[in-house]
């Protein structure tokens, strides 16, 4: 009887040690576990523990420091109720947000809010439009995320001092403003530009899992020769020198048809 009780006190013991040592796990200890799932990026300079941490240098795989990032992970996650908070900071990319996992496949996102400088980002051009440059912010209030795809989503971005970097020289667009929303998985963008800059453009953009449909009209607001040539390598000038672009991929025809087709703003 002596032994049994011996044995449930020392199991008890080692439990509540281990209960303990998972508390407040240093986030160094946990940093190769993390690092599986950030597809190549690297943790360096790792401080906190395992629920309320930071790395003061994150490192992508070709050794650029990208910036810091904080988080916050409520430790329900043990009862298999993960909630996180993620801040980064860097300077071309900043993003807040927290993430939920209601259950599986789900994530819940809320209050993602994302900065980035697109020509310090350096992306890769999108032929033929060319690579985009200039201010994007975006607003996620909520996001429902099922295997990745957004079932449920309000979504408003910006996308200030647009400008499409071509081979033959930049081309300034002003400022453009998207707004999204999802339900049942479909999802429809409005997008349009803020009245006075050099391109006036109006258009849907409408996504789903099986196809996609865009159906905008873009056209010069004052005598601007790139800007013109631009515009012609993405459809035909219309008389009036606008160019409306319909295109579709996929199972696009499943799609719900556009409550109102906007109009580009003329001169």
């Amino acid at each position: 009887m002596k032994s049994l009780q011996k044995y449930l006190l020392g199991l008890a013991v080692l439990l509540l040690a281990l209960g303990l040592l998972l508390w407040f796990l240093p986030a160094r200890w946990a940093t190769p576990w993390i690092e599986t799932k950030l597809h190549g990026l690297r943790l360096q300079q790792v401080h906190g523990t395992l629920w309320q941490g930071r790395s003061d240098q994150v490192v992508a795989a070709d050794g650029q420091t990208l910036g810091k990032l904080q988080w916050q992970l409520a430790r329900r996650a043990l009862l298999g109720q993960a909630r996180l908070h993620l801040s980064f900071d860097g300077p071309a990319l900043t993003f807040s947000g927290m993430a939920e996992k209601p259950s599986e496949p789900l994530i819940d996102l809320r209050d993602v809010t994302i900065r980035a400088e697109l020509d310090r980002l350096g992306l890769p051009a999108v032929s033929p439009l060319g690579q985009p440059r200039g201010n994007l912010m975006i607003n996620v209030s909520h996001a429902l995320l099922q295997a990745g795809w957004p079932m449920q989503l309000q979504l408003q971005a910006r996308w200030q001092q647009a400008v499409i970097h071509t081979q033959d020289d930049d081309v300034a667009l002003g400022t453009l403003a998207l707004k999204a929303q999802s339900q049942g998985g479909v999802v429809q963008a409005q997008f349009h530009d803020t009245g006075n800059g050099p391109l006036a453009a109006a258009g849907e953009l409408q996504l789903s899992p099986l196809g996609w449909r865009l159906d905008a009209t873009l056209s010069s607001r004052q005598t601007d020769p790139k800007l013109d040539q631009w515009l012609a390598t993405l459809g035909p000038v219309s008389a009036d020198g606008s160019v409306h672009i319909q295109q579709h991929g996929g199972l696009a025809v499943t799609l719900p048809a556009p409550e109102v087709k906007q109009e580009a703003k003329q001169p």
